[in-house]
C-alpha cells in the first residue's frame, strides 16, 4: 500500500504521478500552464506558476492516495532542464520569468563566442555547443540586459532546483548531475561547476547549488507541504529525457529511446565512459546512481552513465501550432485521423523550425518552412506532414547517433504523449528500418524520476527490478518499400536545407 510519487515538470504543463512497485500508475493529475512570448523568439514561463500548480496536482494526487490508505515512500523530480530561474534566497520570489529551453534570445551571443575561439573547450568541458538553447547565456543575459543584480541573495537553478527548493521551504539549493550538465557550467568529466566556464559567462559561483548523484536523498518535504505533508523524502532527481531514457530501463550501452514530446529526444545509453564531443550531437551525464543499485555491494562507490543525445526542438509543439495557431483541429488527439485519412501528404512538407533547428544541424536562425503546397493542399495534408516530420527529425538524429557511436539502433524504445499515434510508430519504423516498440506506460519521464527516487529509499533494489517491470504495449516492424521512405527522406532533406539560416536575428 505504498508509492512513489514523480512531479514531471515539462514545458507546457505539470503533472504529478503516484506509482506502485509494479511501475504501475496508481494517481495522476495535470495542469498545464501559460506560455510567455514577449518578443519573436522569446519564450518565458511564471516559476510562480508552476510552483503553484505543482501544489494544485500533489493536491488531488494526496487526495486520492488518501481515499485509498496509500502511504508515499518518497518523491522524484523531473523538469524541463535548461529552463533557468533567478529568485531571491530571502524572499524565495523569482526576479524575472524563467527563460525556457527554447528561447533563442542569446543567439547572437553564441555566434560571438564561437567567432572569439571558445567553441572548443565548451565542446571538451560539457559536450555541449554554443547555442541559445542552454542555461548558461541566458543566466548571463539576465545578469548583463535583464535588469538582475547579481549579489549572495541570489540563486540560480533549473526547474528542479527551483521545486526542491519550494518543497524544503528554502532548506536545500541542489540539483542533481543530469540537470547540471545541460547548464553549459557544468564539466561532465570533473563532475563539477567549472570556474573557467563560470567566469566566461559571468556567473556568480555562489549563485549555484550543490550537484548530487541522482538518486539519493536531496531533503525532505517541509511542515504543511501542500498534497503531501512534511518528512517525505526526495531521494530522486533527473532531467526529462535522462529520466525517461531510466524509465525505459535503457541501462545497457546501444539502447535507445525518443520521448515525443513538445520537442522529441532521442538518447543512447553511452556506458561509463564520457564520449568525445560528436559533431551535430551532445554528450550528457545520464545519471549517477549508488554502486549497489546496479548490483555492487552495500557501500559501492557511485556509477555515472553518460549517453549521447539529439536534441530536436518542435515536434509535439507542432501540433500545438495546428490547434492553436491555425485551428486546423480542436482537439490534439484529432491529428492521427486527419493524417492517417490519406495515404501520403502528396509532397507537402511541414519543417518546423519554430525555434531555429536542433540536432543535428544546430541553426538557431532556421525558421518553420512549409513547402509542396498544391491549390488541392488541405487540413488532411498539414496534419500528414506534422507527423511525418516527427519521423523525419528522428531519423535526422539517429543516423548521425550510429555514425557517431559505431553502434546501430537495433530497436527504438518510444515514449511522450505523442507516441500514442500508431501512425507515428509506423512511421517511425519505416524510416528507420527498425522495430519500434511502446511500454505498457507511456509515461516514462515521470516513471524514470519514480524509480531514481525510490532506489534512493530502497523502495525498489536495483536496476534489475526496473528491467524486470519494462513490458511491451505495442511494437511496430517496417513495412514499407525503402525505395519510396527514402525518396520521401530526401523530399524532406530539401526541405530542411530552405528552412536553414533564414532569420537574421
Amino acid at each position: 500500500m505504498t508509492v512513489v510519487i514523480a512531479i514531471d515538470a515539462g514545458t507546457t504543463g505539470v503533472r504529478s504521478t503516484a506509482f506502485d512497485q509494479s511501475g504501475a500508475i496508481v494517481a495522476s493529475s495535470y495542469r498545464e500552464f501559460p506560455q510567455y512570448f514577449p518578443q519573436p523568439g522569446w519564450v518565458e514561463h511564471d516559476a510562480d506558476e508552476i510552483w503553484h500548480f505543482v501544489q494544485e496536482t500533489l493536491t488531488e494526487v494526496g487526495a486520492t492516495l488518501a481515499d485509498a490508505g496509500r502511504a508515499v515512500v518518497a518523491i522524484g523530480i523531473t523538469d524541463q532542464r535548461e529552463t533557468t530561474v533567478v529568485w531571491d534566497r530571502t524572499t524565495g520570489r523569482p526576479v524575472h520569468r524563467a527563460l525556457v529551453w527554447q528561447d533563442r534570445r542569446t543567439a547572437a551571443r553564441c555566434d560571438q563566442l564561437r567567432a572569439d575561439g571558445h567553441l572548443p573547450m565548451v565542446r571538451a568541458a560539457t559536450g555541449l555547443v554554443l547555442d541559445p538553447y542552454f542555461s548558461a547565456t541566458k543566466l548571463e543575459w539576465l545578469l548583463t540586459e535583464g535588469g538582475v543584480e547579481a549579489g549572495p541573495h541570489l540563486a540560480f537553478g533549473t526547474i528542479d532546483s527551483w521545486l526542491l527548493w519550494n518543497l524544503t521551504a528554502g532548506s536545500v539549493h541542489a540539483t542533481d548531475v543530469s540537470n547540471a550538465s545541460r547548464t553549459m557550467l557544468f564539466d561532465i568529466r570533473a563532475m563539477a561547476w567549472s570556474p573557467e566556464l563560470c567566469d566566461l559567462f559571468g556567473v556568480p559561483v555562489e549563485m549555484l547549488g550543490e550537484v548530487r548523484p541522482s538518486s539519493g536523498r536531496f531533503g525532505v518535504t517541509a511542515d504543511g507541504t501542500v498534497g503531501v505533508g512534511g518528512g517525505i523524502p526526495i531521494s530522486g532527481i533527473a532531467g526529462d529525457q535522462q529520466a525517461a531514457l531510466f524509465g525505459q530501463a535503457c541501462f545497457e550501452p546501444g539502447m535507445t529511446k525518443n520521448t515525443y514530446g513538445t520537442g522529441s529526444f532521442v538518447l543512447m545509453n553511452a556506458g561509463e565512459r564520457c564520449p568525445d564531443p560528436v559533431d551535430g550531437l551532445l554528450t550528457t551525464v545520464a545519471w549517477t546512481l549508488p554502486g549497489e543499485a546496479l548490483g555492487g555491494p552495500a557501500g559501492s562507490p557511485p556509477v555515472t552513465h553518460y549517453a549521447l543525445e539529439g536534441a530536436i526542438f518542435v515536434t509535439g509543439a507542432a501540433v500545438q501550432w495546428l490547434r492553436d495557431g491555425l485551428g486546423i483541429v480542436d482537439e490534439a488527439a484529432e491529428i492521427e485521423p486527419l493524417a492517417a485519412s490519406i495515404p501520403d501528404s502528396e509532397g507537402v512538407v511541414l519543417v518546423p523550425a519554430f525555434t531555429g533547428l536542433g540536432s543535428p544541424w544546430w541553426d538557431p536562425y532556421a525558421r518553420g518552412t512549409l513547402l509542396g503546397i498544391t491549390r488541392g493542399t488541405g487540413r488532411a495534408h498539414l496534419a500528414r506532414a506534422v507527423v511525418e516530420a516527427m519521423a523525419f527529425q528522428t531519423r535526422d538524429v539517429v543516423e548521425a547517433m550510429s555514425a557517431a557511436s559505431g553502434r546501430e539502433v537495433l530497436e527504438l524504445r518510444a515514449d511522450g504523449g505523442a507516441s500514442a499515434m500508431r501512425l507515428l510508430l509506423q512511421l517511425q519504423a519505416d524510416q528507420l528500418q527498425v522495430p519500434v516498440s511502446r511500454p505498457t506506460v507511456p509515461e516514462t519521464t515521470a516513471l524514470g524520476a519514480a524509480y531514481l527516487a525510490g532506489l534512493g529509499e530502497g523502495f525498489w533494489g536495483s536496476t534489475a527490478d526496473i528491467s524486470a517491470n519494462w513490458v511491451l504495449d505495442t511494437r511496430v516492424e517496417p513495412a514499407a518499400d525503402p525505395a519510396v521512405v527514402d525518396e520521401a527522406y530526401a523530399r524532406w532533406c530539401r526541405a530542411v536545407e530552405r528552412a536553414r539560416d533564414w532569420a537574421t536575428e
